[in-house]
């Protein structure tokens, strides 16, 4: 499973390190911001899956920012924990309205903060419950570790290794977003340092040389001086898939 990135806003930045040393031992990518224009430098450069948003927010007042994350195409349904000193009910509610999906009072357990986080990304994060995975005509079922191609009235089954397999699952669900090659090291191949941006390239090579036999090259797009993208546009015009069926269980 690839790992989730998580965004911490806070200007304290030894508040920022103790977060960012749980996150990295609960598995997940921590990335920090000491104020509003910083953090949404980042969510342009990273699109972190969760974001973890302190109430004294230098520069711009937080209940201000989180509506206009949760207004923002790139944050909409991206959590959102708001962490303050207060407890509260009415900075409570305030905070809940303003667009957070949770509200942690400070001190707190870093333990139960991993566990919170762990829970939102769970609700928010389709990929991490269901089994199969739809783009066009190619489907991705995680249990069986299997990729299809549907037809008019076929399927056909693509061979993929297993950091292959990894690397599509990641781009499949998370399509139309730009990832730059340190974030999918950072996602796909996770703590194996012995790795580099090169060898994102040769996988990235590898993909397409497995998707062009079924005409599907240009699903994984360059996006020159950034990254990769996997694009749903070549799509549009297309007839939808059939539906698969998806497990509620959890991966």
């Amino acid at each position: 499973m690839a790992r989730k990135t998580v965004l911490v806003i806070d200007d304290d930045p030894a508040i920022c390190e103790i977060i960012a040393i749980n996150l990295r031992a609960a598995g997940l990518i921590p990335l920090s911001a000491h104020d509003s224009l910083a953090a949404n430098r980042l969510i342009c450069e990273a699109s972190p899956d969760l974001i973890l948003l302190d109430w004294m927010l230098p520069g711009q007042p937080v209940l201000s920012f989180a509506r206009e994350l949760r207004n923002n195409h790139h944050t909409k349904n991206t959590g959102i924990i708001m962490l303050a000193a207060s407890s509260e009910e009415a900075d409570v509610i305030a905070g809940l309205e303003a667009g957070a999906d949770d509200y942690v009072t400070k001190p707190f357990s870093p333990r139960e903060l991993v566990a919170r986080i762990r829970t939102l990304l769970r609700r928010r994060a389709p990929e991490w419950t269901n089994d199969v995975t739809v783009i066009g005509p190619l489907t991705l079922n995680l249990a069986s570790r299997r990729v299809f191609v549907a037809s008019e009235d076929t399927e056909e089954i693509l061979d993929f290794g297993p950091t292959e397999f990894t690397l599509l699952h990641y781009l499949m669900n998370h399509p139309e977003r730009v990832h730059s090659r340190a974030q999918l090291l950072d996602s796909v191949w996770g703590d194996q340092r012995y790795v580099d941006d090169r060898t994102v390239d040769v996988y990235i090579k590898h993909l397409r040389a497995r998707l062009s036999k079924v005409n599907l090259s240009d699903l994984i797009q360059t996006v020159r001086g950034v990254g990769y993208r996997l694009t749903t546009e070549t799509f549009h015009e297309r007839r939808t898939p059939r539906q698969p069926i998806t497990s509620d269980l959890p991966v």
